[in-house]
């Protein structure tokens, strides 16, 4: 943990208390201008002191050992055919403006699109400071709702994508024993299946034990795609890993910001009423062009927010 912050705010705080105590010593003074002066005074210095005692609460809180991780993030068409891969590809760009706002570094490890350039999945890692952190809320259905380039009628379709965020772990964290994998070969293939590349070099690769596959695509080099599903699988284990070990305190879990399960609707996005709403702390917000243009913090920061208040009414 890094303490700088703590001792900064106590150190605050203790400068505050001492305040205080100067100007309570002066509230019965015999001259009423210096009496109101030090009431003012006061009266400030107890508001400083309410914030700083609520900040040091949150810096005193326990970490999440997994927030200054980097994250492997997939995004997947739900139901709702093209419209939902073309919202998929939307999800996307959002996440990738806000990437490049806090000049993190994205990596793109397999897609796979639709005749429209839409994408029926897309997986990509993201690396910065404290990447989990600020999206470890993002995992669940996001729903759209909007008229379709392909709708004639002018009707509003109801569609789906889902996001997984997944923590990305060492070998270390998760050990993986080579006789457990499948591993296939082939060429990368890009829209309607042409072929991008004329060499093997795209890497599929299978867990026998739990029947998850990763495919890796996108660099050139095999053993590159190799190395690169190697990180998705772990990460998906390990997933799968703390699913098993939170089921136990799923309760408490979903008192926080929603339980993290995939299949949990989070967040809808209404076009026509250019609205944002995030289901789980009923957060509405009409500004959803910019939000798409990754100003994500105006989501981002009150669900922060709200899963800190819920851990200091649990501690």
């Amino acid at each position: 943990r890094n303490l700088e912050p703590i001792i900064r705010t106590y150190t605050k705080l203790n400068s505050i208390l001492s305040q205080l105590e100067e100007n309570e010593a002066l509230a019965d003074d015999d001259d009423p201008e210096i009496r109101e002066m030090v009431q003012e005074e006061i009266s400030a210095l107890r508001k400083s002191q309410e914030t700083l005692l609520q900040e040091l609460k949150v810096l005193l809180l326990p970490k999440d050992p997994l927030d200054a991780k980097n994250v492997i993030l997939e995004i997947r068409a739900g139901t709702g055919g093209d419209e939902a891969a073309l919202f998929a590809r939307d999800l996307f760009q959002m996440y990738a403006h806000y990437v490049e706002a806090r000049k993190w570094k994205l990596k793109l490890l397999n897609e796979s699109k639709n005749d429209l350039g839409g994408f029926k999945e897309i997986t990509f890692s993201i690396e910065g400071k404290d990447v989990f952190s600020r999206l470890k809320f993002e995992g669940g259905v996001h729903r759209v709702q909007r008229v379709p380039k392909t709708e004639t009628q002018g009707r509003i379709h109801t569609s789906a994508a889902t996001v997984a965020v997944l923590p990305e772990v060492d070998d270390v964290e998760i050990e993986i024993n080579p006789g457990d994998l499948r591993i296939d070969v082939y060429r990368s293939s890009g829209p309607g299946g042409q072929s991008v590349n004329t060499t093997d070099s795209a890497v599929r690769i299978t867990h026998i034990p739990t029947g998850l596959v990763v495919i890796c695509q996108n660099e050139k080099s095999q053993l590159k795609n190799k190395n690169q599903a190697l990180k998705v699988l772990r990460a998906r284990l390990y997933e799968k890993e703390l699913e098993a070990q939170q089921s136990a305190t799923a309760e408490q879990r979903r008192g926080m910001v929603g339980s993290g399960d995939r299949s949990e609707r989070i967040r809808t996005y209404n076009f026509p009423q250019g609205r944002l709403t995030d289901h789980r702390i009923n957060l509405t917000l009409y500004k959803l062009e910019e939000i798409l243009l990754g100003k994500l913090e105006q989501v981002i920061d009150p669900l922060l927010s709200h899963h800190q208040t819920e851990m200091l009414k649990a501690s």
